[in-house]
């Protein structure tokens, strides 16, 4: 895992330099992560400038050993108003200059057994003279399967807990039902995935303890996926398995197009459209009223995986 990195100035005096530094780490450091689990193909580099002010850089992998597109951005951006998407609930934030920063990802792997991963960590602030900086953090990771393993969700929540369980007894009960509920298709009455983490608008107890969760679950990401991956790479797949991907895949653009706030703040507040949109999977389809046959692991995908449950209280808790 990346070293955490401390905050430079008082504990909770908000540092933003040093989340910058943080997550510019964290995104060279997980994109070596990921070739080395691809093990085939490179990340090609794409910097941006936004004209209103910051930038970023966008990591794109294709058609390697393991994904079929992953993309790992790092963006900082700044203005003078902000969009709808983020000043409607916040009417304290009218009349301030802000910056929003941080690091997002998505995996789509070529083989249908290996679960499509999506994380991102980011933070917010804005600034107004002669009041209190406004500030937060958000972020978390979820996992999108075609096909549901229950020793794979079992492993994948069990590190989502152990990445927030040393800042509070309750965040991971807490920050498992806000994703569970936020990567839901209303109009599908559908979950997106198994879950995971999610939580936005945090300060904690304090800059100090907020960052160092922000960085946890920024570093307990590749220890959640990898060995999934690695698990389930190799598994013989045929076209009806690739077909069913494909159409899953629908469901995963569904809900970034319409209901993503990240991908409605980046298009409302004009950010970089390529890289707003990188998470949307290289290929996919939509059939109408598809229905899986009754007893298939097709079937067992909404039957019994998609739908929120405590999964860590069918395998080993401790």
């Amino acid at each position: 895992m990346n070293t955490p990195i401390e905050p430079t100035a008082q504990l909770n005096t908000v540092d933003s330099d040093a989340v910058h530094a943080f997550l510019k780490d964290f995104h060279d450091s997980l994109c070596k992560k990921l070739e080395t689990l691809d093990g085939q193909a490179h990340f090609i580099d794409d910097a941006w400038t936004r004209k209103e002010g910051g930038g970023g850089l966008t990591r794109i992998l294709t058609n390697g050993g393991l994904f079929e597109k992953a993309g790992v951005a790092f963006s900082q951006v700044n203005g003078t108003s902000l969009p709808p998407s983020a000043s409607a609930h916040r009417p304290e934030l009218a009349g301030r200059q802000w910056q929003a920063m941080g690091v997002s990802l998505v995996l789509h792997p070529q083989n249908p057994y290996v679960p499509t991963a999506h994380a991102n960590v980011r933070f917010f602030r804005a600034d107004k003279d002669g009041e209190e900086p406004v500030w937060w953090f958000g972020g978390g990771f979820d996992l999108t399967p075609y096909y549901g393993f229950e020793e794979d969700c079992i492993h994948w929540h069990k590190t989502a807990r152990d990445a927030v369980s040393p800042f509070g007894d309750q965040l991971h009960s807490k920050f498992k039902t806000w994703c569970d509920e936020y990567f839901y298709l209303k109009h599908r009455d559908e979950a997106r995935g198994i879950g995971g983490l999610f939580f936005d608008d945090y300060s904690g107890d304090g800059f100090h303890s907020a960052f160092g969760l922000m960085q946890s679950v920024a570093n307990h990401f590749h220890e959640a996926y990898a060995p999934i991956a690695q698990r389930r790479r190799g598994t013989h797949y045929t076209q009806r398995q690739r077909d069913f991907q494909l159409y899953r895949r629908g469901r995963y653009v569904e809900f970034n197009l319409v209901f993503d706030r990240g991908t409605l703040f980046g298009l409302q507040s004009g950010g970089r459209t390529e890289s707003i949109l990188m998470s949307l999977p290289p290929h996919v389809s939509w059939h109408y009223n598809y229905q899986p046959e009754p007893g298939t692991p097709e079937a067992q995908l909404t039957q019994r995986f998609l739908p929120a449950q405590e999964w860590l209280d069918t395998g080993d808790n401790t």
